[in-house]
């Protein structure tokens, strides 16, 4: 049995052959692959796994530390648009030294909240320097013909980002899927009466048609074996945005009922203006589950001045999924607020946040920056 290692070692010699001169660079290389991990704690379905299945990865090679930067900088940035994309609410921070990954000389990771206050690491990025570069030898000729170690980044996401859009939005009825994401946006469930089932029937396929060709993705139920009342449980349960109901009286007044799965809201729209009515529904599902989701995670996070504020905080077991405290960054100090506080430190606050005027937490001393602790998965 052979267990394929972290990526940086396999591609290591394939980039020591692809790679010989600066017109090879920069080399960006994306895939898809499983990774193994030696997991000793209690696994979790899509949150903590023996095996990722899916581990989305990118691989860059540069000239320069200040373009590896930049590529730092461009991955942040097409996360961060990802994220929002889903409406996942996240923090960025730069992982303590005692905590980075193996070989980085730093690591930049997102982490969101879930409903019990618990954090999920969801996405990671990495600057890895010249180390696996110079453990691999792999060189390329400059631009004045000397020979240079290539600058590396590397950046990844998993599963996990499914098991944060499930826990995230989800309710007690089951899932809520983002618009943006959503495989069915819309499903069209016919009531029908007796003597009205044949108008009804073919006036939501009518209705689907029409929507599939404004570029929605719709499904018409035609289910018999199922009352409408069994078919919104249903659909709820998966998380379809918005719920569509043509009935007897619809097909009289012209008009379309549209129900919306976060909050279960009813409208009713008139028939000629359904595209426009479930775009706008949609868009408004989007926002509104965005903001929902970042108003629970700004309220979980709380700034504090000192030590005895944040123990305080934990013994009352006031609810809290992050707590930032001054730091001075000293690996020491933050350590011993791990253990003081029974939290692991996420790290500190990425951009670059100064906690000018305040003392470290632990030894009293000049801080530098907040060091974020929380309870993590």
């Amino acid at each position: 049995l052979a267990l394929r290692p972290t990526s940086e070692t396999a591609i290591a010699p394939m980039l020591k052959l692809w790679i010989r001169s600066h017109v090879d660079l920069p080399k960006r290389i994306y895939q898809v692959v499983s990774t193994f991990r030696y997991e000793t704690k209690a696994t979790r379905p899509l949150i903590r796994v023996r095996e990722i299945t899916t581990f989305k990865e990118t691989h860059t090679c540069h000239e320069t530390f200040q373009e590896a930067e930049e590529q730092v900088k461009a991955a942040v940035k097409v996360y961060s648009s990802f994220f929002d994309g889903l409406a996942i609410p996240y923090v960025i921070s730069r992982r303590p030294e005692w905590d980075k990954f193996a070989g980085a000389l730093y690591s930049l990771a997102y982490d969101t909240v879930f409903p019990d206050g618990r954090t999920l690491q969801i996405g990671t990025v990495h600057n890895l320097g010249q180390n696996f570069s110079k453990a691999f030898e792999i060189t390329f000729e400059t631009r004045d013909g000397g020979r240079e170690f290539v600058w590396q980044t590397c950046y990844g996401i998993s599963e996990r980002v499914v098991a944060a859009v499930m826990a995230v939005h989800g309710d007690d009825h089951g899932l809520m899927l983002p618009p943006s994401v959503a495989p069915i946006q819309a499903v069209i469930v016919p009531i029908p009466y007796k003597g009205y089932e044949e108008a009804v029937n073919r006036k939501a396929e009518d209705l689907a048609e029409t929507l599939c060709r404004a570029g929605f993705m719709v499904h018409v139920d035609l289910r018999e074996k199922y009352t409408p009342g069994a078919k919104f449980y249903d659909w709820e349960l998966r998380g379809v945005p918005t719920r569509i109901e043509i009935g007897p009286k619809d097909l009289e007044k012209k008009t379309i009922t549209l129900v919306r799965r976060d909050t279960l809201e009813r409208t009713v729209a008139p028939e000629g203006e359904a595209v426009e009515a479930l775009a706008k529904l949609l868009n408004r599902i989007q926002v509104d589950i965005k903001g929902k989701a970042e108003a629970w995670l700004r309220q979980n996070v709380k700034r504090l001045k000192g030590l005895d504020e944040a123990e305080t905080i934990a013994k009352t077991g006031e609810p809290f999924s992050i707590l930032e405290l001054p730091w001075c960054g000293r690996d020491e100090c933050g350590l011993r607020l791990e253990e003081k506080l029974e939290l692991r430190a996420l790290g500190t606050p990425y951009p670059e946040e100064k906690a000018e005027g305040l003392k470290c937490a632990f030894c009293s001393g000049e801080a530098q920056s907040f060091l974020r602790l929380s309870r993590q998965y």
